[in-house]
């Protein structure tokens, strides 16, 4: 990459290409973003940012549009929010959430509504939860979640039910979910995790089912996985993971398969990478990363591929790698773009 970052975002956009926005480079907080082109294999710089921010979210929009919410400046807690036009690479703000939020969530629902849930003003942890709707470029609030959280997920079901999972609520771990009804703008509890969870990964498998895997309970790091249900929502534990891991990332691959990459496990950063097969409920290791990474990102590029970028292992990175998935060999390209 053009610039080194750690808390970045990485967004899959309609063209295939790969925009990555803001982060931490070590030293400062960047309003610059960059594109990766998968058919050059080479990135190229895009319009800045209006602000800098790190710990904010992105979500590709149904109209070529990119919606960047929240974060941190790096001086203060942002609750500004601006939109990515893919066709000209420039940037406009657009309405200011009604929170300033930084690790929250952002999920684009069936209606192309962006809802954004809970995360930090830099003096409490929200419960709130906002719309963000493109039509009119305003926030509206909906109803608030059962707990405040922090480092949580928030996954859209099949059925268009938002799916928000563990975190934490100052210094409380949490295991409990909850289920966001778009219809109604309420919330439900959804059965508890059967591990308090932060910093975890939630993945959306082909079976609709979510795979829960790693993060923090507040005393250890844990190498767990557990599935949910939506139809009976319940949880159940599957195999754990081969190493404990927070702050990794997961992704799911063509072939049903969850890849899981790097991390911390307390004692060192990670740049093992294994696989999760939803058929058997098993885990495989495959070939490492050549570079450990956690607060990196992962990308599963329109031609299968995986890209990881940046994040940090006793320095900020501005490397990137590919990992080449096939249908029963998977292997790892140890080159970086």
């Amino acid at each position: 990459m053009n610039s080194a970052r750690q808390w970045h975002t990485a967004s899959v956009l309609r063209n295939g290409q790969v925009l990555i926005i803001g982060g931490f480079n070590g030293s400062s907080y960047p309003n610059s973003a960059e594109l990766y082109n998968p058919s050059t294999g080479t990135w190229t710089t895009t319009g800045n940012m209006n602000g800098a921010r790190v710990q904010h979210t992105a979500s590709v929009l149904s109209i070529e549009q990119v919606l960047v919410t929240g974060g941190s400046s790096g001086v203060s807690h942002l609750n500004s929010a601006e939109l990515y036009d893919i066709s000209t690479g420039t940037w406009t703000t657009t309405g200011s959430l009604n929170n300033a939020r930084r690790w929250h969530t952002a999920s684009v629902l069936t209606d192309g509504k962006v809802l954004v849930t809970g995360g930090s003003n830099g003096s409490s942890d929200l419960n709130s939860a906002e719309l963000y709707d493109l039509s009119t470029e305003t926030w509206t609030t909906t109803g608030n979640m059962n707990n405040a959280r922090v480092y949580h997920t928030a996954s859209v079901l099949t059925n268009g039910k938002v799916l928000v999972t563990g975190g934490r609520n100052g210094d409380s771990y949490l295991n409990s979910a909850e289920l966001y009804d778009p219809s109604t703008g309420t919330w439900a509890t959804a059965g508890s995790m059967n591990n308090a969870s932060s910093g975890h990964t939630a993945s959306i498998l082909t079976n609709g089912k979510v795979l829960v895997t790693g993060g923090s309970n507040g005393s250890s790091y844990v190498n767990t996985a557990e599935l949910y249900d939506p139809p009976t929502e319940t949880w159940t534990t599957t195999d754990s993971m081969n190493d404990a891991r927070i702050d990794h990332t997961a992704s799911v691959l063509a072939s049903g398969k969850v890849l899981v990459t790097g991390g911390g496990n307390g004692t060192s950063l990670l740049n093992s990478a294994e696989l999760y097969d939803p058929s058997s409920g098993t885990w495989t290791t495959t070939v490492s990363m050549d570079v450990a990474r956690v607060y990196h990102t992962a990308s599963v590029l329109t031609n299968g591929r995986v890209l990881v970028t940046g994040g940090f292992v006793g320095t900020v990175l501005n490397s990137s790698a590919l990992y080449y998935p096939f249908d029963t060999n998977e292997q790892a390209i140890n080159s970086f773009l």
